[in-house]
């Protein structure tokens, strides 16, 4: 593990972590930098910045190089494409979209990638990327052959599959803006079968929703739309309820 691995990882064993996910195509490089500050004073972990249509690389560098400068948090890229890699990053989610029905999310796109993480030394964070339901734009553009979300054995099968394959953290996605949030349930079944770091996001708007994934076992909760749309009072909230989880 590299440092930033490290920092996740000894941090979420005292309580559930709460990252923020930035689309830097959505938001002025001012505005990108000013949400991650108010992030990082309402508790924030980590910020994510990444999206699953992010196509213009110098746009995504400036918008990282702007949020490294405002917060002292880990900037970690989530990529939708190798289009997603900034040098200026902290470190990357290097994710294979598992349930993919087109092996460029699996494996193509990882290894076209794979030179620019390398020659930039980027920390690179293995991590399998599960979409659960159907209907958002990742599971759109990833041509993701999306998990009920009533069932969560699927999601176990796959849970154990990326850990015998070596990938520390895994990530239950609901997509941006989804209209349901994957189920404590499910998170419950992966929790107990996943040694590695959860990671649960989409859908996710209120205190009691991430208070309750946070009890099934989740090691981080990604918050994205509602902290865009939405005031610092509902993100300090969700935070004050994970933290009050008990680990």
């Amino acid at each position: 593990m590299g440092p930033v691995e490290r920092r996740v990882v000894r941090e979420s064993k005292h309580n559930t972590l709460c990252f923020i996910l930035i689309d830097s195509e959505s938001l002025s490089i001012g505005k990108a930098a000013g949400m991650a500050k108010r992030a990082e004073d309402a508790g924030a972990a980590a910020i994510l910045v990444g999206g699953s249509s992010t196509v213009d690389q110098i746009e995504l560098n400036n918008a990282v190089a702007s949020i490294k400068d405002a917060v002292s948090i880990p900037v970690i890229l989530f990529p939708g494409n190798v289009t997603g890699i900034s040098p200026k990053a902290d470190a990357i989610f290097f994710s294979s979209l598992l349930n993919s029905e087109n092996p460029y999310f699996i494996t193509q796109a990882q290894a076209l990638g794979a030179l620019a993480v390398k020659k930039h030394s980027i920390e690179a964070i293995p991590m399998g990327y599960l979409i659960i339901g159907e209907g958002s734009s990742v599971w759109f553009i990833g041509r993701a052959k999306g998990i009920p979300f009533d069932k969560p054995s699927l999601a176990v099968m796959y849970a154990l599959a990326a850990q015998y394959m070596g990938m520390r953290s895994l990530y239950l996605e609901a997509g941006s803006g989804a209209s349901c949030h994957v189920q404590p349930k499910m998170v419950a079944a992966v929790r107990q079968n996943f040694d590695g770091l959860l990671i649960v996001g989409g859908g996710i708007r209120d205190a009691g929703t991430a208070k309750e994934i946070a009890k099934a076992g989740a090691d981080v909760i990604v918050v994205g739309t509602m902290f865009e749309r939405g005031s610092d009072k509902a993100l300090k909230d969700i935070i004050r309820g994970i933290k009050s989880v008990k680990r």
